[in-house]
């Protein structure tokens, strides 16, 4: 599946700025070009499959109460 099949219209690409790590839950903090930061609350395993770190270029996903990280 593409970023672009995915039925969110609030996109934000960006750069991981901070990762709080828990042992079940993690708080990712992305950092957008217009100075921005939306933080997104996904579990631990995902942010481990993801390979997420500082640094990383990705998208943040926004839909209602929901913030999602799409991998580049």
């Amino acid at each position: 599946m593409t970023i672009t099949a995915i039925n969110v219209r609030n996109q934000f690409r960006g750069t991981i700025k901070e990762i709080i790590e828990g042992p079940v839950v993690s708080e990712v903090d992305v950092q957008t070009a217009g100075g921005l930061v939306v933080t997104s609350v996904i579990t631990t395993r995902s942010v481990k499959e993801l390979q997420l770190t500082v640094g990383k270029e990705v998208v943040a996903l926004v839909k209602s109460t929901e913030v999602s990280i799409a991998t580049l």
